[in-house]
């Protein structure tokens, strides 16, 4: 089989070594595209592929068109809204993901934003600390846990809501978390809330002027999911109104210029998503995607299949 990857932002030179030798091993084809910097090229390479790994490239219903061969394409990292999944589904192609390969790298970056903006950006002024503050996990999947963990090491109260832990309150306790039954009881109890939720049509705007007038005055929402999710006229709204409530994102929003002008040091986003930007993510996410692909191939297996 010939299998591609197809990164505008690369994978690493020893995540892409790696991934070519799972993949020669069991006697498929390995061809790169990386840096493209037009559709067309991607359009041009996926003609005569059997299997695609991507990061965050679009492949829309275009590029499945454009590819008579194609059997399954696996997203190196956990969300894959960057697929259409209709037409994936409509070509009989498999879709899967890579889930839990990139939440450490995406949890610490969690705190260390936090620290940034409690530390007042370090400019030497009076911040305050993470102790005894209580941190609210709106979704509570692989990310979510990670977080967890590390908040309780900071001695911070962990509140969190997910349908999984409404189905299974077990699963709160095994990892000391309080689980709370609705979106409005973690934003009434919390102070800061962690955003670990994926962005599809029930879940867009869904953080809105409602649920962050719940938090305190100066409370503060971490995004480091996908912009879609947070409403951005409520957010600027509720900060207008709360001049003590902030906003940190690893996702820059349609408003990115308006949040600067008006909020200043109340406004932290990262000069681009680096939450899964380190060199370990980046070398499990890309292995794990090998390894998904050529099992595929070999067994048929597709447990991570997400269409």
């Amino acid at each position: 089989m010939k299998i591609l990857i197809a990164t505008e932002k690369p994978f690493s030179k020893e995540a892409v070594n790696e991934i070519r030798e799972i993949c020669e091993n069991q006697g498929h084809e390995l061809v790169i595209l990386e840096k493209y910097k037009e559709k067309k090229e991607l359009i041009e390479a996926v003609k005569d592929v059997n299997g695609i790994i991507i990061r965050s490239d679009i492949i829309d219903k275009e590029v499945l068109d454009a590819a008579e061969e194609l059997k399954i394409v696996v997203r190196a990292g956990s969300g894959y809204d960057n697929v259409d999944l209709n037409a994936a589904t409509a070509n009989n192609i498999c879709v899967m993901n890579t889930p839990g390969q990139n939440s450490n790298a995406v949890a610490e970056l969690v705190f260390g934003m936090l620290i940034y903006l409690q530390r007042n950006r370090f400019d030497g002024s009076t911040g305050s600390e993470l102790r005894s503050k209580k941190i609210g996990l709106h979704g509570f999947g692989y990310i979510g846990e990670i977080v967890a963990h590390i908040a309780i090491s900071f001695g911070m109260e962990v509140y969190a809501f997910s349908p999984s832990l409404s189905h299974n309150p077990e699963k709160g306790k095994e990892h000391s978390v309080v689980a709370v039954l609705t979106p409005e009881a973690l934003y009434d109890k919390c102070e800061i809330v962690s955003l670990h939720i994926p962005a599809n049509e029930d879940t867009k705007r869904i953080i809105n002027y409602e649920l962050m007038s719940r938090l305190p005055e100066n409370g503060v929402v971490v995004n480091t999911a996908r912009k879609e999710i947070v409403d951005e006229a409520d957010m600027v709204r509720i900060m207008t109104e709360k001049t003590k409530f902030k906003y940190i994102t690893d996702v820059k929003p349609n408003n990115q210029d308006e949040m600067i002008e008006k909020f200043g040091k109340r406004y932290i986003a990262s000069a681009k998503k680096c939450g899964a930007q380190t060199s370990e993510a980046n070398i499990n996410a890309g292995l794990a995607a090998a390894h998904q692909i050529v099992d595929f191939f070999e067994t048929g297996n597709a447990e991570f299949k997400v269409n």
